[in-house]
């Protein structure tokens, strides 16, 4: 099973320095990676505002995805395409091109985004759609997937940036105590700030993912 991922940005053509953004975004998956390396290959911009990523794992792929929404700055922001399915290369004179079902798969999940944000749910970012072919326990488990995307999609676009900020420092290990050094704050008040943004049931989620949960 691989993992294609296609993104792309949300109101590309509204921001005023498109490249000062390009750059945020790179620097931010960078950062992602870096702190908790998920991908088989990180998303890379192809062509306009779209990027294209691969993954071995579902898991990975939401943790990962999950990450890049917290440590974007407010302004800036991906919706996701989910493929799961066989990906291929096709050789041309321009280079490699991403091929296969995997890839067929991830377009139509981010057109059903682009669809449900233009509908009754503007804050959908990712959805989740899986190539034919696959065994009888992927439907329910991609229909399942979906359902706590669209709540986790929610959550994530109802926090500030500073909630975020911290609700992102909390994933990757950082205590309470240097983060609140980091943003110039009191202990007390990040608690505050996490609970209030409902960060907890981000970071369980994620350790259910992952497999860490009790």
């Amino acid at each position: 099973m691989v993992i294609a991922v296609v993104a792309d940005i949300v109101g590309s053509r509204k921001l005023d320095d498109r490249t000062s953004a390009q750059r945020i975004l790179d620097e931010t998956i960078a950062r992602v990676e870096a702190d908790l390396p998920l991908a088989q290959q990180p998303l890379t911009p192809t062509v306009g505002d779209e990027q294209q990523g691969v993954y071995r794992a579902l898991d990975d792929a939401l943790v990962s995805l999950l990450m890049i929404q917290l440590r974007l700055p407010d302004g800036i922001a991906f919706r996701f395409g989910i493929g799961i399915g066989a990906v291929s290369a096709v050789e041309s004179v321009h280079g490699e091109l991403a091929d296969g079902p995997g890839w067929y798969a991830a377009r139509a999940a981010i057109d059903t985004v682009h669809a449900k944000e233009g509908r009754a749910v503007p804050g959908a970012r990712t959805w989740i759609v899986g190539a034919p072919g696959q065994d009888e326990v992927m439907p329910s488990t991609i229909a399942a997937s979906n359902a706590y995307l669209l709540v986790r999609d929610e959550l994530v676009g109802a926090m500030s940036e500073r909630e975020r900020r911290l609700t992102y420092g909390r994933l990757i290990g950082r205590s309470q105590q240097e983060l609140a050094a980091d943003e110039g704050i009191s202990q007390p008040s990040v608690s505050k700030s996490l609970r209030s943004a409902g960060s907890a049931a981000l970071l369980d989620g994620v350790a259910a993912l992952r497999g860490d949960s009790a």
